[in-house]
């Protein structure tokens, strides 16, 4: 069962849970869709992805992406390494279900975790990596409104050749200028 706890247009974020296990499972060793992700060569099992959702680390929020309309997991979303003296935390996006990429739903699951971490956590910045390949997340980060902050240089290596590693990042002001439908006061 999935909770509704960030509620967008058409997705909400729910608390992960061990019941979505063979769910990630599946979308972590399918390797068109980890291969942008940190973890792209691990080999990850049912039982293994149940014991991580099931002991989640504290200074992380990660949530699962359900389709409202469908009532379908199609991902997950979160803020690692939370820092609650610097007020800044990382951010973490996979959208595992193919079917639904490249029509905006990263960019509304991101949307909605920034605004969460802003107003709830009262973050001040959240930064992310992400390797020069995945010219389809540069995209989608820029979107949001996130800027280029630095380049690790050939720090990631897919077959022979190597690649670069984008340090983004976003501040509260920025990400509420760019999305006046988030109200940065309410409650």
């Amino acid at each position: 069962m999935h909770i509704k706890k960030i509620i967008g247009k058409r997705i909400y974020l729910s608390p992960m849970t061990g019941e979505d296990a063979e769910k990630y499972a599946a979308f972590l060793n399918d390797l068109e869709v980890s291969k942008g992700l940190l973890m792209s060569g691990a080999y990850l099992t049912v039982d293994g992805e149940r014991k991580w959702l099931e002991n989640p680390n504290p200074s992380c929020q990660d949530y699962s992406i359900i389709d409202i309309e469908k009532e379908e997991l199609i991902g997950s979303v979160g803020l690692d390494g939370i820092d609650l003296l610097n007020s800044t935390a990382e951010l973490g996006v996979a959208i595992g279900n193919r079917d639904y990429w490249d029509k905006g739903y990263g960019a509304e699951a991101i949307g909605l975790i920034l605004d969460y971490g802003f107003r709830r956590l009262n973050l001040h910045s959240v930064f992310l990596h992400v390797y020069s390949f995945n010219e389809r997340a540069v995209h989608c980060y820029e979107k949001v409104g996130f800027k280029m902050a630095g380049v690790l240089r050939q720090q990631v290596q897919r077959g022979s050749k190597f690649y670069d590693r984008y340090i983004m990042d976003i501040l509260a002001d920025e990400f509420y200028e760019k999305h006046p439908e988030f109200d940065r006061n309410k409650l």
